[in-house]
């Protein structure tokens, strides 16, 4: 018996490539932005690892797009936050379509209380908190969060990839976890770097909920498409993108739109565990690569500070994992 084609269920994600790649061959050629697409040749490339990385783990693409711009070209930390969120906005989102199309499993009572929670936090981040901070605080924000994430999987990544399903819990506890998630994640640390709310939602389910890691990582990258729509609507309406987005995000678009969901497809056969191990790792090394690159602007009070934060974060997920244990044998008790 042969097996049914998968096409038609595909159908809508090729659909949507067919209107991106129409809208991109338009933008380039109409408007004759050829040469603006090969002068930025650099972060396409960057970004054909960068979209893997946003459909194979919960690290959005800007994990990769962020330092490339700011740490190897020497751009400000506001156009790398900008990029990320237009880039994300094309790949997370062709990963999401990919994802839903092929039913993959997703965590959707927490992810639905999460996307009203980055609907509210992303705007008031974007408009009220972002212009608050410097290009150092963004650094050094991103730089801490990413190292938090990398030492936490490089300890217990074999663990967390061994877990499978994830703990029961009330309807009660997957709305307030998950719109609080979308909200602080969204407005504390995706309005100032463009990713990371996505990183946030994978620990809590990991570690939290002790969530397979084939449930938490597409939960995670939907999170992340939504949250990237919503601020590259904000920072459009609000004119407020910096400049060079757009020409980098041109060079990147035809890039990611296939990287994303890719990766989405290839990890299913390579495995997880390897990939999320290789980028822990980056994640540790992006965060010296930081500290050098940032060593004349650093004093005593910023680098000590930003070593906490790493400490803190640190502390807050090993307290998850550690509230995530105790409900695991509550749960084998009672049954």
């Amino acid at each position: 018996m042969t097996r049914p084609s998968r096409l038609p269920a595909l159908a809508p994600f090729f659909t949507w490539l067919v209107l991106f790649y129409s809208v991109w061959l338009w933008l380039v050629w109409d408007e004759s932005r050829l040469e603006t697409v090969l002068g930025h040749w650099p972060i396409a490339l960057s970004m054909a690892f960068g979209s893997y990385i946003a459909g194979a783990t919960p690290m959005g693409g800007g994990t990769v797009g962020f330092p490339i711009l700011v740490l190897l070209f020497d751009l400000p930390a506001t156009l790398g936050r900008d990029f990320s969120f237009a880039v994300q906005a094309i790949g997370m989102s062709s990963a999401s379509i990919y994802i839903l199309c092929r039913r993959h499993p997703l965590e959707w009572p927490m992810l639905r209380a999460a996307l009203p929670g980055a609907a509210l936090g992303t705007p008031l981040g974007i408009l009220l908190l972002a212009p608050l901070v410097n290009d150092l605080f963004i650094k050094l924000l991103f730089a801490a969060v990413w190292c938090s994430f990398g030492l936490i999987h490089l300890r217990y990544g074999r663990e967390l990839a061994a877990q499978q399903g994830r703990l029961a819990a009330a309807p009660s506890f997957d709305r307030r976890t998950g719109f609080a998630v979308g909200l602080i994640g969204s407005l504390t640390v995706a309005s100032v770097t463009g990713a990371g709310v996505d990183m946030l939602l994978y620990m809590t389910l990991v570690l939290l909920c002790r969530a397979d890691l084939k449930i938490a990582i597409p939960t995670s990258v939907i999170l992340m498409a939504f949250t990237s729509l919503v601020g590259t609507a904000v920072k459009g309406l609000s004119g407020d993108f910096s400049p060079g987005t757009f020409d980098h995000w041109l060079a990147a678009a035809p890039i990611v739109a296939l990287g994303a969901p890719l990766g989405a497809l290839v990890v299913n056969w390579a495995g997880r565990e390897s990939t999320l191990m290789l980028v822990s790792l980056l994640c540790v090394l992006q965060f010296f690569w930081t500290l050098m690159h940032e060593r004349a602007n650093l004093t005593a009070v910023t680098f000590s500070a930003v070593l906490l934060l790493v400490a803190v974060l640190i502390a807050l997920f090993l307290a998850l994992r550690k509230l995530g244990q105790r409900m695991d044998r509550r749960h084998r008790q009672a049954t």
